[in-house]
């Protein structure tokens, strides 16, 4: 009787990975496997046991990897979570700023500069060098109707800021805060927010709370360690602006083609392998950003569906110029986006087939 599993070590960055599998599962299998721990899209690595690259079709037996085998993974350029390989104890560094020195003492606020805050409701203190909100912004109470705090040191976000009940837009990107870092229900109780943006931190929820922000036009999660999104999502109904790119999402709600009022979306550099039908609901959507994503293939009514879509961002991922062709409605996108972008479209096929769509991007 063979063996059931097999014992194999996994080396990838440094790290020893552990993993029990059965000796008959093909290579495509095990790479399939690795994605959730090395957040490396399966086409992305490469497999090499005692110095051969395992191919892709054959069974761990057929390799003749036993119990006990010591396997390395490579991770080819651009074909993974982000900007690179993300390991599970990776932290999410701040976006850049100016350096500052963390024993500064901290902001004074004087009685004019208060003063101004209620009086115009703006409060501004990026990069103030801040470990907390100061007592001054919370004194701005109903007057406040935009906080930024962006690129600080702030660790928590408390539920007091629910007095803030004209807030309109809020900034809190940059601050290396975790999940514990935000009393969500503070932030919930804001029914005027129309912008949030909590990019480049070091979540990885984002809670069920969000729904309640009703009035979203804008929100901007990226750079952090999603997983997914909450059903919730989809009561954002007015939301036109939604920033999720370079976490570690698997898929999408189907909930988001509820979001009825999306022009843009950026989903790139996620762990995305397939979009929800009901993302063909969304009518009004202009860009779709699906970049370094493990995406084959889109819904097939998308081009017929979204019928104002003329950015559609591809980058490297195994989409094919020929699979996008077969989809009813191409022709109409197709012109769409040569009108949008002025000159003649550049396919470039990459490798195997793929799909690059480099002469849209106007970032």
């Amino acid at each position: 009787m063979g063996e059931s599993t097999v014992k194999l070590t996994i080396k990838f960055g440094g790290r020893s990975i552990p993993l029990s599998v059965s000796p008959d599962a093909t290579t495509k299998e095990l790479k399939s496997l690795l994605q959730p721990i090395t957040n490396v899209l399966p086409r992305g690595q490469k497999l090499i046991f005692k110095g051969k690259v395992l191919v892709e079709t054959s069974t761990l037996k057929q390799s003749l990897v036993g119990d006990g085998a010591k396997i390395m993974l490579m991770a080819s350029q651009g074909l993974h979570q982000g900007e690179g390989p993300v390991l599970k104890e990776a932290s999410t560094r701040p976006i850049s700023r100016t350096v500052v020195d963390q024993n500064k003492p901290g902001l004074v606020v004087d009685k004019n500069r208060a003063d101004r805050w209620k009086a115009t409701g703006v409060i501004a203190l990026a990069q103030a060098n801040l470990k907390e909100i100061p007592e001054e912004v919370w004194e701005c109470g109903s007057a406040a109707r935009v906080l930024d705090v962006s690129e600080n040191f702030i660790r928590e976000v408390p539920v007091r800021i629910s007095s803030f009940v004209s807030m309109h837009k809020l900034f809190l990107q940059g601050n290396g805060l975790s999940d514990e870092s935000i009393q969500w229900e503070g932030i919930a109780s804001l029914k005027r927010l129309m912008l949030l943006s909590i990019s480049h931190n070091n979540l990885t929820v984002l809670p069920s709370e969000v729904g309640s922000l009703t009035s979203l036009r804008q929100l901007d999660v990226a750079n952090n360690k999603l997983t997914s999104l909450p059903n919730e999502i989809g009561l954002l109904t007015q939301l036109e602006i939604f920033k999720a790119n370079n976490n570690r999402i698997t898929s999408l709600p189907e909930s988001i083609g509820d979001c009825s009022f999306l022009m843009e979306v950026d989903l790139s550099a996620n762990m995305i392998s397939e979009l929800p039908e009901t993302v063909t609901k969304l009518r009004k959507l202009k860009t779709l950003e699906l970049n370094n994503t493990g995406l084959t293939n889109l819904p097939s009514v998308l081009f017929k569906m979204c019928l104002q879509l003329s950015t559609l961002g591809l980058h490297n991922t195994e989409i094919t110029v020929e699979s996008l062709r077969q989809l009813e409605g191409w022709g109409e996108f197709d012109e769409r986006r040569r009108t949008k972008h002025q000159k003649q479209i550049d396919f470039r096929v990459v490798g195997s087939g793929q799909f690059d769509e480099g002469a849209d991007k106007s970032w």
